[in-house]
């Protein structure tokens, strides 16, 4: 016999939201306060970990086929490339550059180089979370 979970998947759809309007703030002030790309990557890694709950596994890997180890893959050579991208500019391999600009409506904000290296680092948090996840419900 089936449960009905309608109220659960109404509540968990609209949590989802919120949980990644949370790692999307936790992301973006994590260079001038507490958070970053490790604490927003797990909080949207939670996010995605409750929509496999919720739903089952192969429901969300139809409608959201990524493939998490490309993910982390990707998310650790930005982390690298930025390094890198220092010593082509003749710095200290990780140093970072920032510069402020002006932007219609939001007015002026400062763009930094440590915000590609905390997207990188966020990738391989989400990556590697949902694939243990996954790896581990394939072992039933």
């Amino acid at each position: 016999m089936k449960i009905n979970n309608v109220i659960l998947r109404t509540v968990a759809k609209l949590v989802f939201f919120i949980i990644l309007t949370l790692a999307v703030y936790l992301f973006f002030a994590g260079h001038n306060s507490p958070g970053g790309g490790f604490s927003g990557g797990l909080v949207l890694a939670s996010a995605l970990v409750l929509l496999f709950i919720v739903f089952d596994i192969e429901t969300i890997q139809k409608g959201l086929p990524i493939d998490f180890k490309l993910v982390a893959a990707l998310g650790a050579f930005l982390s690298v490339g930025t390094g890198f991208g220092a010593l082509v500019f003749g710095e200290n391999f990780l140093t970072q550059a920032f510069d402020y600009f002006n932007v219609p409506f939001f007015g002026e904000i400062e763009l930094t180089t440590v915000t590609i290296f905390e997207g990188g680092v966020a990738l391989v948090v989400v990556g590697v979370v949902v694939t243990i996840l996954l790896s581990i419900s394939e072992d039933e």
